[in-house]
């Protein structure tokens, strides 16, 4: 027992040093995958993000919403498909997607925040203007030719006012990826994306992007550690980072340029993952750094 509680003080003594580095800056935390999923795992994202306020952290969640929207076309019959890790969105697939991540995702998130403790408020981009975006451009395939993806945007403004004052004010923002466009109708946005471009307008001391993976993986399958803007470039010229990790990493980097100072790639998987990133000396992802 008293062994016990020696390790528990150790792992108390090792987080210090970062509660104290980190208290008072903000953290954007991208939420989807098998995280939201699992009762078990749902759980341990609303603690995390918990403690993170507690210790003084002002934590902002961005999140997804795929398998739900999955779910919910495939029930309705609709036909959903990706190109380059982004899914296409006519004005069919555009209503679900609002139906799913404003009517139904958002709330619960905001709910299950609030069973655990915390206070929190539920919004999306189009609220107060804080996403502002316009119609993606056709995706060039490397076959060179081009895809249409429909109700899709790409972030040309963002307006985090209303998400400094709910931080100011103790509240926890959860923020549904969608946008508005010039005439005020919704785009769809990569959650990844949103929460990049969110990070970079707040200054953000960290993104964090909760994935289904351990994180970034080399060609063998191993996790890679640290991740610089050239050694990107050179998995992604050998097709290493391939697939939906493409906007993931894309948006870190975006972040990073806009003044971010450290991005995360971690296994939603995995239980306590924020909190084994952040608070301990060897992290359980890949972190993305400037150089």
């Amino acid at each position: 027992m008293v062994e016990e509680l020696i390790k528990k003080a150790a792992i108390l003594h090792e987080a210090l040093p970062y509660i104290r580095r980190f208290r008072g800056t903000t953290f954007v935390i991208k939420y989807g995958g098998h995280a939201m999923t699992e009762e078990a795992l749902r759980e341990s994202f609303a603690r995390d993000v918990l403690l993170l306020r507690y210790v003084g952290v002002r934590p902002v969640v961005v999140h997804g919403g795929g398998p739900q929207i999955d779910a919910t076309l495939e029930r309705l019959g609709i036909r959903s498909t990706r190109v380059e890790g982004l899914r296409i969105t006519d004005e069919d697939t555009m209503d679900v997607v609002s139906m799913v991540l404003r009517g139904r995702v958002n709330r619960e998130i905001v709910a299950m925040l609030q069973r655990y403790g915390a206070r929190a408020v539920g919004l999306s981009g189009i609220d107060d203007s804080l996403l502002l975006a316009h119609k993606a451009p056709p995706v060039r395939l490397k076959d060179g030719r081009e895809v249409d993806t429909g109700r899709v945007g790409t972030v040309r403004d963002v307006r985090p006012q209303v998400l400094s004052a709910l931080l100011d004010a103790s509240i926890i923002p959860v923020v549904a990826p969608i946008a508005a466009d010039a005439e005020g109708a919704p785009l769809n946005i990569n959650a990844d994306t949103a929460a990049g471009e969110i990070a970079a307008a707040m200054r953000a001391e960290k993104l964090i992007l909760m994935t289904d993976t351990e994180g970034v993986l080399d060609g063998d399958g191993a996790l890679i550690k640290s991740l610089t803007p050239q050694s990107v470039a050179g998995y992604r010229d050998a097709e290493v980072i391939k697939g939906g990790m493409i906007p993931k990493v894309e948006c870190a980097l975006r972040a990073l340029a806009g003044g971010v100072n450290k991005c995360h790639v971690i296994d939603g998987r995995r239980q306590h993952a924020i909190l084994l990133e952040i608070f301990t000396d060897s992290g359980v992802g890949t972190e993305l750094v400037r150089s």
